[in-house]
């Protein structure tokens, strides 16, 4: 058992980030079995959701003549378009029914604003709208995270390093994170993690 002052947070292991998903990344489902196993050693759990509405700002579908993997410039900087994901009460959103759901002490849905995306379990993409984490997370003692899930480049990264700059001791997991690796976000990402603190396990 680890020490009462660490979290696991699982990012998005959600349906439509796994094999046949809308936005699967390869072999999404194959750090499922490594997330159950670390799941008792740890009594802080937080699980997170994407949780779009229909029609969001960040699907590529909503912006005339963009395809997805393009980008598009909003009020708080460059989004890449996505397809329609995660949305709301489907199926895609679902976490995945291999998952040890009820093993999750709070699950943070993101995202779920129309006008704005969340890649960060701590923040929207701007950077400054608080997801409410940070706070549950000091309320139970918390200093130290393990990060793992979907995807390591946008995702568990952005989370890894608003964590950090919170003041939190990161841990990254890959071994129990897969990635999308966009024209090689996968190597920058690890860059900033590095860069902001965050120790990477292989």
């Amino acid at each position: 058992m680890r020490d009462a002052n660490e979290a696991l947070i699982v990012i998005d292991v959600q349906n439509d980030f796994c094999p046949g998903g809308a936005l699967a990344v390869a072999n999404g489902d194959a750090i499922i079995p490594l997330i159950n196993e670390m799941l008792p050693e740890f009594s802080v759990k937080v699980f997170t959701q994407d949780w779009h509405p229909a029609g969001h700002s960040s699907f590529a579908s909503s912006h005339d003549g963009k395809d997805p993997y393009q980008t598009a410039k909003m009020p708080y900087g460059t989004q890449v378009l996505w397809p329609d994901h995660c949305i709301q009460g489907s199926i895609g959103a679902k976490l995945h029914d291999h998952l040890h759901r009820d093993r999750a002490d709070m699950i943070i849905r993101k995202g779920f604003r129309a006008e704005i995306d969340s890649y960060s379990a701590f923040f929207e993409n701007d950077r400054t709208t608080p997801t409410g984490l940070e706070g549950y997370l000091r309320t139970r003692g918390v200093e130290k995270l393990t990060l793992v899930g979907l995807a390591t480049d946008f995702c568990v990264a952005y989370s890894a390093i608003d964590g950090a700059r919170l003041g939190f001791d990161v841990t990254v997991w890959e071994q129990a994170c897969r990635a999308i690796d966009l024209d090689g976000s996968l190597d920058a990402a690890r860059a900033d993690m590095r860069a902001a603190g965050v120790t990477l396990e292989p």
